[in-house]
């Protein structure tokens, strides 16, 4: 149980600040009864959440005049008109907006977004006010935080996307870097009878196929005004490819005694010990032959089988190297061109209804249904690297560069396997949103909002390896610095070539995963839109689990028998990328496999993602108080948004373990609470100019798998244990904006921010010592030598130190800036203009435990920005948009790269063209619109490496995509 209460100088600096403005907002309440408000102040302010804007310039405007309304840093995007937002995907479109950063997959699609400088998971995404929490995952990812996969969402559902980067009381907490807020739309966003419809074809330049994909939506109100119903259905049929190359990792030789020309200690193997002297830079998985192996191979290129390999033998081979230079030689432990390719298949709908039965009453309920099959047939041709034994290739007249990476090579005793994994994905995913609004008092003074909102996500994963290996062959390799590309007398794409299953190997791999997200909230305010006073209450539950499924050891033995070496080619078949495939269905059927998948028992990972098995279920309770209102300061308009927000936060975290000879779901409990004070300030310091801070505390919950049981106790003395945490801490962070906005007509705009952010809630890998009766371990499971340490220790009081995820005590202090320019140019030519935003943000750990933050920091881009040239009349637009990203860290350094120690990926700079251009025929019913849109214009690729440019980890080759359509509204 953690109980703690914030005492922070910023809540106690908000707090006062609250009980002053909620005495100014009651004053001047009183005031605005007893005299006439100045004519600003009768203005009714424009519901932006029931507009539906036509055309991309007008969209901008909206956008524009959102921002300017805000009391706090908000930024919205709109729906150019019914079903069309500006980008053919959420991501890409929140991308518009500064700061945000996109986490593309593999195919170059939009999946999810970060704010400001963190990473996807401290962001908040709600659907209607309720949370979004998606239980799908990425092509070759496995997502285990609190992500959530955009792409699942049809665009044209939804007519306004804001993104809150600085906190309301009133907001669900949850989002330390912002909070994302996808609205659908309802019927009386846009009064009358409306029917809208859109086509298109797709043709990626991978694929070169078309696929069509569609979208509809009716929407209706009564002649009276209480009643409309809306739906809307979007179907999409696509083909996903892409073509790239990856190295899983690099390595260099696990030299022993003997290949390094040491001698062994008395006593020690000099073949079967590879001692860290020789290999002083880590990363050893090459485990090359003691002797030389007899096969074509060798013989080939003149070896004598059963000659030693030494040291001296070696330096041989290798003229001109050191020893030590050759057991820091650089190869990938696995070198492989890689291609995907699968249907892709989404069908979604959405329905709202609305009921105003008098103007003191409005319900309404949204339904949203989102259902996807993915297929994704994935082979790579793999030139073995890594070896679990003394049987690797043995690398012959190297040349090596100043890093030690190898860029020239004969590669004997070489072998390559085939991996083809036919992955198969179904995800669906429900939610529904009722809600009501009702005013009370004379003046419709009192609002009372209330709202449930419950969303179901499922997802399933198969994913089946067949993996059969080539003879041994010898191979010239070559690294020209873009990767590395290899050449063999061995035809790779010739299934009678001598595939055999030594040195293969078949994995019957399954993942399942449900996620449900329910929210409750009441919310009641005193006042007008302006000036008002809201409290409110909310329960919100966060349920999530993840179970793999593995019968890979019983369908292996039954492929070994039922397709010997023998009758493996009848199986494969050439393949499109210049090395075979395999027949998958053919081989299903003939090995048995559904019986086998039907019997997969639970295993504690997943081993398609390397996802832990396991579950989190949340209950959060929350209540606010929060005070809005306006006044003026040297005659300018001023106008705040100050509250406080308290949550209390229980967690059961399960999980399998394997303790002695049972397994078994071990659950977990933690507990915590905290205070959350926010105050944003607007003032419109000149004409269309306004000056904007905001100062806030922030919260995201811990990362699930951190806690996740995961319990293991194999000390003999019964003193070590290894288990999740589930007494972690939230993330917290201490916020503030400064901004300063000149609004200059129009669309146009510039607008400049500062932001700070001190993160706490960072975990490393430390030791907790607890009593053994709080591990939750059975004493049946332990040896009888475990036992009686543990008695002599003090029996189930015993202390344990328990290595897991602590929080560290360190900070991560996060400072940037944010610049965007919005800028018609009629005065250049009539329609044209441009949009262009920038972000840099530096970040630096402090704290008496800072090196513990260093692991945290990649996956955040220190520089990124777009532009957009729009040009657009009456019946005609052209976009061109440019989205560019700064390359950065992408995994922990200290991360064990495949044992390299001094090695961390980076992601190379990228960036994104896109054309979107449309031609209305106004002459026509329904003015059907013709759309031409191209992404990836200039076909940019996506890249990362270990350490050094040459060394590459992953390419992949997205193609470019152009899509033709015509959509239309009656």
């Amino acid at each position: 149980m953690q109980v703690r209460i914030a005492r922070t100088a910023l809540s106690h600096a908000l707090g006062l600040a609250l009980i002053g403005l909620a005495g100014t907002t009651v004053a001047q309440e009183q005031a605005v009864q007893d005299a006439p408000a100045p004519a600003a102040a009768r203005q009714s302010p424009v519901d932006l959440d029931q507009v539906v804007v036509t055309g991309y310039r007008q969209s901008l405007q909206y956008s524009t005049e959102a921002k300017r309304e805000a009391t706090g840093f908000t930024d919205s995007i709109f729906s150019e008109d019914i079903g069309k937002f500006p980008d053919t995907n959420i991501a890409e479109s929140l991308a518009r907006i500064p700061g945000i950063q996109i986490d593309r997959d593999v195919n170059g699609e939009g999946l999810n977004v970060g704010i400001r400088g963190l990473p996807q998971s401290f962001t908040k995404t709600l659907i209607n006010g309720g949370e979004a929490a998606t239980a799908s995952i990425g092509l070759n990812r496995g997502n285990q935080n609190r992500e959530v996969d955009l792409n699942l969402f049809p665009t044209e559902f939804f007519n306004k996307l804001t993104v809150y980067k600085s906190p309301q009381a009133s907001l669900p907490e949850g989002g330390i870097s912002g909070v994302v807020d996808m609205r659908v739309m309802r019927p009386f966003d846009i009064p009358g009878r409306h029917f809208n419809y859109s086509g298109q074809f797709d043709y990626n330049t991978i694929g070169e196929k078309w696929n069509p994909r569609g979208s509809a939506m009716y929407s209706w109100t009564n002649d009276e005004g209480t009643f409309g119903a809306m739906v809307g259905a979007s179907v999409v049929r696509t083909r996903m490819a892409v073509r790239g190359w990856e190295s899983v990792g690099w390595m260099n030789p696990a030299l022993n005694y003997q290949q390094c020309g040491l001698a062994a200690p008395e006593g020690v193997d000099p073949l079967n010990n590879r001692p860290a002297e020789c290999n002083p830079g880590g990363g050893g998985s090459l485990q090359m032959p003691n002797t030389v192996p007899d096969n074509a191979s060798t013989l080939g290129a003149g070896m004598t089988p059963g000659d030693t390999i030494d040291a001296e033998w070696l330096m041989a081979q290798n003229p001109g190297l050191t020893i030590d230079q050759i057991t820091e030689a650089l190869f990938p432990r696995l070198a492989r061109p890689v291609d995907m390719s699968g249907d892709r298949e989404r069908d979604a709908v959405v329905g709202s209804l609305e009921w105003r039965p008098n103007d003191r009453m409005h319900f309404y309920v949204d339904a949203l249904y989102s259902q996807a099959n993915y297929e994704n047939d994935r082979i790579d041709m793999n030139l073995v690297g890594r070896t679990f034994g003394p049987v690797g290739f043995i690398p012959t007249n190297m040349q090596l560069d100043a890093n030690n990476v190898v860029t020239r090579a004969t590669l004997v005793n070489a072998q390559f396997f085939l991996e083809a994994r036919p992955y198969r994905d179904e995800v669906q995913y429900w939610n529904i949103n009722p809600g009501a609004t009702f005013w009370f008092g004379e003046d419709e003074s009192i609002q009372l909002d209330v709202q449930a909102n419950w969303s179901r996500s499922w997802f399933f994963r198969e994913s089946p390896t067949i993996l059969p290996a080539s003879p041994f062959t010898t191979v010239e390799y070559v690294n020209d610095g873009d990767h590395p590309v290899f050449t063999s007398g061995l035809d790779l794409n010739d299934p009678n070539a001598g595939w055999s299953w030594s040195g293969g190997r078949v994995n019957l791999n399954n993942e399942k995963r449900v996620t449900e997200a329910g929210r409750l909230r009441a919310d009641l305010r005193f006042g007008d839109e302006v000036n008002n006073l809201k409290v409110g209450v909310a329960h919100d539950r966060f349920y999530r689990t993840i179970v793999g499924f593995d019968n890979s050891a019983e369908w292996q033995a039954n492929v070994f028998e039922t397709v010997p070496d023998a009758q493996i080619p009848n199986f494969l078949r050439p393949g499109p990328y210049g090395f075979i495939t395999v027949d998958f269905d053919a081989f299903m059927r003939a090995t048995d496999y559904q019986r086998f998948f039907d019997e997969a028992p639970e295993v504690n990972s997943s081993q398609s993602v390397g996802a832990a098995s396991g579950g989190v279920n949340e209950r959060n309770f929350a209540a606010y108080v929060e005070v809005n209102g306006e006044t003026e300061v040297w005659n300018r308009n001023l106008r705040f948004n100050a509250g406080v927000r308290y949550v209390d936060t229980d967690q059961e975290i399960s999980g399998p373990v394997t303790l002695g000879a049972d397994r078994q779901w071990q659950t977990l409990e933690g507990s915590y609470d905290e205070w959350l004070p926010s105050m944003s300030l607007r003032w419109d310091v000149a004409d269309d100019w306004v000056l904007r801070m905001s100062s806030s505390r922030t919260l995201t919950r811990p990362n699930p798998r951190s806690m996740l049981p995961a319990t293991t106790f194999s000390d003999p003395s019964a003193e070590i244990a290894d288990q999740g945490n589930p007494d972690l801490s939230p993330y917290l962070s201490t916020n503030f904006d400064l901004g300063l906005e000149w609004y200059t007509g129009d669309e146009g705009m510039v607008a400049l921010t500062l932001f700070n952010k001190r993160v706490s809630g960072y975990t490393y890998q430390g030791i907790t010592v607890r009593p053994f009766r709080e591990l939750g371990i059975p004493l049946d499971a332990l040896s009888e030598n475990q036992l009686a340490a543990l008695n002599a220790n003090g029996g189930l009081d015993a202390p344990i130190n328990v290595r897991q995820q602590v929080n560290a005590n360190a900070t991560l202090d996060i400072q940037g800036w944010e610049l965007i320019w919005v800028q018609p140019l009629d005065f250049v030519f009539q329609g044209l203009g441009f949009m262009a935003n920038y972000t840099d943000i530096d970040l630096e750990p402090t704290g008496q435990e800072a090196d513990q933050l260093a692991g945290n920091l990649f996956g955040i881009a220190p520089v990124m920005w777009n532009a957009t040239a729009y040009w657009e009349n009456d019946v005609a637009s052209v976009r061109l948009s440019y989205n560019w990203v700064e390359g950065s860290a992408q995994r922990a350094l200290g991360n064990n790269e495949g044992g390299l120690t001094y090695a961390q990926y980076f992601g190379e700079d990228r960036g994104q063209l896109d054309l979107s251009a449309s031609y209305t025929l106004s002459w026509l019913p329904s003015s059907p619109q013709l759309t031409f849109n191209v992404l990836n214009i200039t076909n940019k690729n996506t890249r990362n490496y270990l350490a050094f440019p040459n060394v590459p980890g992953e390419i992949y080759e997205p193609g470019r995509t152009f899509l033709v359509g015509i959509r239309g509204t009656f």
